[in-house]
């Protein structure tokens, strides 16, 4: 069966992304860190890779150099089972230079991209009342960090 790896191209902090992102998700560790060698693009004994895992998932991340930045066409969706998980990945991938965006989503301080979702949403937003969905809808256009029970309140009609 074909695995597939998502791979980052950093410029120069692979293995300092690595290590943030795995101190916010659990379940996480950093595999392998190759360097570069002798008479190869990048500087001789510093980080060329690093090979991690989220949760279970698989990751490279690469110092490739300042040749390619990330954008907002790809992003990592985080499912969370409560607001404190929310709280936790959102203020931590923010710390240090990172941003907000609206409905959930931010940049890191590397400039990826996240989706932080509270799983209860799409509950919420998928319910055949098309009142109640859009309210929730209407209510998540106006969060930065999602906010699960401003979701439920709106879900209700509160």
């Amino acid at each position: 069966m074909t695995k597939i790896t998502p791979m980052l191209w950093f410029d120069d902090q692979a293995e300092e992304a690595a290590k943030l992102y795995t101190s916010l998700f659990k379940n996480s560790k950093i595999n392998l860190v190759a360097r570069y060698p002798e008479n190869s693009p990048g500087k001789a004994g510093t980080v060329m890779t690093v090979s991690f895992e989220l949760d279970g998932q698989e990751f490279t991340a690469l110092n490739g150099g300042p040749l390619f930045k990330f954008t907002e066409a790809i992003s990592f969706v985080a499912h969370c089972e409560d607001q404190a998980e929310v709280d936790k990945l959102w203020y931590g991938l923010i710390a240090n230079g990172g941003e907000e965006s609206q409905c959930g989503w931010l940049k890191d301080k590397f400039g990826v991209s996240w989706q932080i979702v509270p799983n209860v949403l799409m509950e919420l937003m998928s319910d055949p009342n098309k009142d109640k969905s859009d309210r929730v809808y209407q209510a998540m256009l106006k969060m930065k960090k999602l906010d699960i029970e401003g979701l439920k309140k709106a879900y209700a009609g509160v």
